[in-house]
């Protein structure tokens, strides 16, 4: 008789990883690697407390089922004989050093051939240091970008970073290409003027909630498809993208976004795009005390290993 998938095992269990992924300390022979990154700048007035998104979400990993019988019935996790490298060693709100920190890494771990990394934030601004070092290896780097905000702001002096300057950084240092990248799903209310205007001065391409909603994701996901062709993408998925009814834990919640079916159909419809880094960030443990972004971050991050199997096989 074949064993239940839930009989207890004869060993020991060893560190909490995603979806119990073996624990490696580089992603040599992976074709996927999940790493965290639990940094984030401490400045946000109220919601301080994505530094503690990547053992969230590895915690709620445990809620995700490997097998999709609608999209071939495969592990994925086996597949692409993922691993999981733990954390990147920061300290938050300690930004300059912090930032070197996880580029350097980043930047050793991608050194593996054909390794794919899934990065677990950590806020949005670890994003900068996680693209500078994909576009090291990648060039001609697009960024896919799907968030509440923009996070495309000139920094309020030079050299200075918070969670909302990041893409502004990365465009301007020549990381990406702001011609094909796109910022997908942006609403709500902000603190500052120029959310909009400052991208779009810059380049972006640009697709709000609403007009993303009027089209139809199919129609939209396709345009973007075409237009990003096989360029190498940086795929960012902030969690405050979805409706705070949906993924409550996040560092700045807006009312009126994506549901959780929407959210997993916009990304199945990223299928056959040339993906070389997914970076999942902005949950907020303190802030989620159901585990309902964690888990729902965890069953994107798995969707996405199922975009790279797909593209690779």
């Amino acid at each position: 008789m074949a064993d239940h998938p839930y009989s207890p095992g004869e060993g020991l269990l060893g560190p909490q990883t995603f979806m119990g992924l073996p624990f490696a300390p580089d992603a040599q022979g992976a074709r996927a690697f999940v790493c965290g990154v639990p940094f984030d700048c401490g400045t946000h007035p109220t919601r301080v407390g994505a530094r503690q998104g990547p053992a969230h979400v590895r915690r709620h990993s445990t809620t995700v089922r490997p097998f999709h019988p609608e999209r071939g019935d495969t592990d994925w996790r086996q597949a692409l004989g993922a691993v999981d490298v733990g954390d990147i060693a920061v300290v938050p709100s300690q930004i300059e050093v912090s930032f070197a920190a996880i580029e350097r890494v980043m930047t050793r771990l991608q050194e593996a051939p054909g390794a794919v990394p899934f990065t677990i934030g950590g806020d949005g601004s670890v994003s900068l240091p996680l693209m500078r070092a994909a576009a090291a290896r990648h060039p001609g780097l697009v960024a896919l970008h799907f968030d509440a905000h923009t996070d495309c702001m000139a920094p309020p002096a030079p050299g200075l970073h918070n969670t909302g300057t990041q893409f502004w950084y990365a465009a301007t240092e020549g990381r990406i290409d702001p011609a094909r990248s796109w910022h997908i799903g942006m609403r709500g209310t902000l603190a500052v003027a120029g959310s909009f205007t400052t991208p779009q001065e810059l380049g972006f391409r640009m697709l709000p909630l609403a007009q993303l909603l009027e089209r139809g994701l199919r129609a939209a996901m396709a345009e973007v498809r075409a237009s990003v062709g096989d360029a190498p993408v940086y795929l960012c998925w902030d969690m405050d993208v979805i409706d705070p009814a949906f993924a409550p834990g996040v560092a700045a919640p807006s009312w009126g976004g994506l549901s959780a079916r929407e959210a997993l159909e916009l990304l199945q419809l990223l299928q056959g795009l040339n993906i070389v880094h997914v970076d999942i960030n902005t949950v907020s443990p303190p802030h989620d005390p159901t585990g309902a972004a964690g888990s729902l971050a965890a069953q994107l991050l798995y969707e996405a290993m199922g975009l790279l199997h797909a593209r690779r096989s």
